[in-house]
């Protein structure tokens, strides 16, 4: 059971939150249990996690503020693992270096910055900045629709509204995840490049053909000409040496 002071502290803190929420950054207590808030990260500009919808918990132990929450993100992000308790200076796993000035936008804003940066800690992981710009732009998908998120859309029913709107305006398919009739990968063979402007685009198409067509073929095909040439010449030598030999006769 909370304190008197985590409560009292809580809602001061909450009430701080609603009226000057930092940027980035949204935070609430549970209905049910005053300890325990859930917070949503909008990804920054300029990172991989621009635009993704990141949802964790805090969860405060009774005599806040003289020790830290447990921190969690459990929505994928490439950078933490989902619903794993997290390492940090400002977590439950260094209570000594906890400081009882620092607030839940202090401790958030402390996670979303070790977020952006390449730091590793107990709970990250590695990934490509492909693969985290991936799960940014299924993170409202994943928020919405899976079995794990099922506890976001009760904590955030009008989130819930806002990422389904996003998936019909952005053609998501709600079941995959991924774009209704996006572009997929072309099964036709490797297309040709042409370079230079409007009026040589023909002659450049004819060319590339041309040279794709010659590329398959042997040798012997490419120099006809050049065969034909010399066997004709062979056959006018030996013509000659032939008419030669009878003059002499």
């Amino acid at each position: 059971m909370a304190s008197q002071t985590a409560v009292k502290r809580l809602n001061r803190e909450y009430l701080t939150i609603q009226a000057n929420p930092p940027p980035y950054i949204t935070a609430h207590p549970s209905q049910s249990n005053i300890l325990e808030w859930h917070y949503v990260l909008t990804g920054p500009e300029n990172t991989p996690y621009h635009n993704g919808q990141y949802w964790g918990t805090l969860v405060f132990p009774p005599n806040y503020p003289f020790a830290p929450p447990a921190i969690r993100m459990k929505t994928p992000s490439g950078r933490f693992q989902p619903s794993t308790r997290l390492c940090l200076s400002i977590s439950d796993f260094h209570p000594r270096s906890f400081n009882p000035a620092w607030e839940v936008s202090t401790i958030l804003n402390a996670l979303l910055s070790f977020m952006t940066g390449d730091d590793i800690t107990t709970g990250s992981i590695n990934a490509s900045r492909a693969e985290r710009e991936h799960l940014a732009f299924r993170s409202r998908w994943w928020n919405s629709t899976s079995d794990d998120g099922k506890q976001f859309r009760s904590e955030w029913p009008e989130l819930d509204v806002e990422n389904r709107e996003w998936m019909k305006q952005n053609n998501v398919d709600p079941v995959t995840g991924y774009r209704i009739g996006g572009e997929k990968e072309s099964s036709c063979g490797p297309q040709l490049s042409v370079n230079g402007s409007s009026g040589n685009q023909t002659q450049a198409v004819v060319d590339a053909v041309v040279q794709q067509r010659d590329a398959g073929r042997g040798w012997v095909y490419r120099h006809k000409l050049l065969i034909a040439g010399g066997v004709i010449f062979i056959y006018v030598l030996i013509a000659r040496l032939l008419s030669g030999e009878a003059g002499f006769s």
